[in-house]
This record gives C-alpha cells, sequence and structure tokens, in this order.
C-alpha cells in the first residue's frame, strides 16, 4: 500500500465544503487495538449519524491494528480517514495529530474518543447537542460520575487517579472540575483550539489537563467554555496501556506546569525527538492522492 507523507500544510479536507453548517470529526488513538477495535460499532455508528467522520490514529501498533482500520475505512471511505504513525509516539501526541488534521478537516465540532469504546459511541450525539445550544460553550466533556440509574462501572483504583488527577486539573483550569481523563472529548473548532494544539503537550498521560489550561487562558469567561456532561454509561475495559509509572511521572510535570502558569513562565518543552516522525495519511482504497 502507497503512503503519502502528512505534513500540516497539505492536508485535503475530506468534509466538502458545501457540507451541513454543523459537523463533527472524531480522533481514535490506536495502540495495539486489533484485539479490542470493534468495527461493527463504528460502521454502525456512523450509518445512523451522517454528520460524523474518524480519524483513526494508528500509532506505531506491532499488531494488525493498521489493517484492522484500512478495512474499517475501505467500508466507510467517505467518512473514515487512517492516520498511520510510523513509530509509537504515546497517546498525548497521537490525539494531538489527529486533532491536527480534524481541525483542518472543515468540522465545526472536532473531539477524541477511546478506542476501548469505554464510554459509548451514541454519546457524541449528546455532546454535540450542547454544543449547538450554547454557544459559549467550547468543551465539553464526560463526566463518570456516579448518579442514581447511570450504568457507571469503575474500579476503586481509578476512582482514586480520578480524584488525584481533578484536583491537578482544578489547580491547572481554576475550575471545580470533576473528571478529566475520561476519553470523550468534543471541542467547538475555532482558533483557540487550532493555537491550543500547535505545539506537542509535555504532561504526557495527563495532556487533557494541559490541553483544558492551554484552551483556558484565552477564556473571558471560563465559567461557561467548559461543560461537564454526566455520562449515562462508562464500563471500565481491560488492556489500558497506562503504568503507575506513567501517571507518576504526568503527575509530576503537571505540577511543574500549574506552578509556571501560576507564575506566568513560559512552559519548559519536553524533548521532541520522539514525537518528529512524520504521520502518514493512509490513502482510502481506490487510490486516492491526497497530495
Amino acid at each position: 500500500m502507497t503512503h503519502h507523507t502528512h505534513t500540516s500544510n497539505i492536508v485535503t479536507p475530506f468534509i466538502s465544503r458545501h457540507a451541513a453548517p454543523s459537523r463533527t470529526a472524531i480522533v481514535v488513538p490506536c495502540f495495539n487495538e486489533a484485539d479490542r477495535l470493534d468495527r461493527d460499532a463504528f460502521v454502525t455508528f456512523l450509518k445512523r449519524s451522517p454528520n460524523t467522520e474518524f480519524v483513526f490514529v494508528n500509532d506505531g501498533s506491532r499488531d494488525d491494528t493498521l489493517s484492522c482500520l484500512c478495512a474499517l475505512q475501505s467500508a466507510m471511505a467517505d467518512r473514515v480517514r487512517v492516520l498511520d504513525m510510523p513509530q509509537n509516539v504515546g497517546k498525548a501526541e497521537a490525539v494531538r495529530q489527529g486533532l491536527l488534521v480534524a481541525a483542518q478537516s472543515g468540522a465545526t465540532h472536532v473531539g477524541y474518543w477511546d478506542a476501548d469504546l469505554a464510554t459509548p459511541l451514541d454519546a457524541i450525539d449528546d455532546f454535540s447537542a450542547i454544543l449547538r445550544r450554547f454557544s459559549d460553550t467550547h468543551v465539553v466533556f464526560g463526566a463518570r460520575r456516579m448518579m442514581l440509574g447511570h450504568r457507571i462501572e469503575r474500579t476503586i483504583g481509578r476512582r482514586i487517579v480520578s480524584r488525584i488527577c481533578a484536583g491537578l486539573a482544578r489547580q491547572a483550569v481554576r475550575l471545580p472540575i470533576g473528571d478529566t481523563q475520561c476519553g470523550a472529548k468534543l471541542i467547538r473548532n475555532t482558533p483557540i483550539l487550532r493555537a491550543a494544539i500547535a505545539e506537542p503537550f509535555t504532561a504526557g498521560w495527563l495532556f487533557d489537563v494541559e490541553l483544558f489550561a492551554r484552551i483556558s487562558k484565552h477564556m473571558t469567561d471560563r465559567q461557561f467554555a467548559f461543560y461537564e456532561h454526566p455520562l449515562a454509561e462508562w464500563s471500565e475495559v481491560a488492556g489500558s496501556k497506562v503504568t503507575a509509572t506513567d501517571i507518576a511521572k504526568s503527575g509530576v510535570r503537571m505540577l511543574h506546569l500549574i506552578f509556571e502558569m501560576r507564575l506566568g513562565i513560559a512552559p519548559r518543552r519536553a524533548h521532541q525527538g520522539k514525537t518528529s516522525v512524520a504521520a502518514q495519511i493512509v490513502p482510502s482504497l481506490p487510490l486516492i492522492d491526497v497530495a
């Protein structure tokens, strides 16, 4: 299969300029997801949600993930884009690379979703409705709250880690955020977002908090810019690639970022050697020249 090297100035929009005014492009980062990727769930959702596209990012997987994604793209060629990272760069950079493509696509809203579908795809419609309803809301994100009637399944360990992350988020964004690490986010596609993803993240696993902090510093009314949406359903899926070491390192870096933001110091940029590889847009079949 022929690959075309992706650079930010040659990405061809995969959403028509004459499309409906409200469209959504969702980034799905994938690292060794061949055994967990629910192809049928994505196809079913796309068939009933004509205003949604997906950008799947293969983050240097060592299994058959890329083949699975290409098969999905072949089945829904006009609604699926596959971005291939030649080597693993981590979830933060995989999401950022996908968001760069999605933001240039012409979509009204862009976001990212965990490949394991712990948050069902149906929630995308709920998030989109909120952005359409409230013009001053820029970010909608899922909150895994244990509320009466809600189907939220989380281990004690996950709850503890989530509370620690939420505490860091409250310091970074200066808002009473309850849950930042749910892998379901939808963001209004504006210059503020595009500026926020222009540079690689430095907080590792806590890149969500860093993204929120970058967006919030440009908001005059942060109280309504962020919308925390209690999920009706969330199920913990086995196979997480995040280790305790990853969490600890990210926490330390997040503390540094909070300190820098509070003092008005320009954030230090982490070593970018691992994130400098060029992503490749996998052409649809039949071959389409995206350059």
